[in-house]
């Protein structure tokens, strides 16, 4: 679970600086700085939380192949 936890907070963590950022340079329309936000902190999370992303990936696909327990 500690992948999914840590890519999650890192998404969140790069959304809220890119928000911060973006107000901080004039952008206070709340739509349009939530849009932008969300659009330029997925375009950075893309390239720099790409480990990250394999990680969670890795772990999910584990878990999915794992064999379920029989009830008998």
């Amino acid at each position: 679970m500690r992948p999914v936890l840590l890519y999650t907070t890192s998404r969140l963590a790069l959304f809220l600086v890119t928000l911060g950022v973006l107000f901080l340079l004039g952008l206070q329309y709340l739509p349009a700085l939530i849009a932008a936000s969300f659009l330029i902190s997925g375009i950075a999370s893309y390239v720099l939380l790409s480990k990250q992303r394999d990680a969670v990936s890795e772990r999910l696909s584990h878990r999915i192949d794992r064999p379920k327990p029989q009830d008998d």
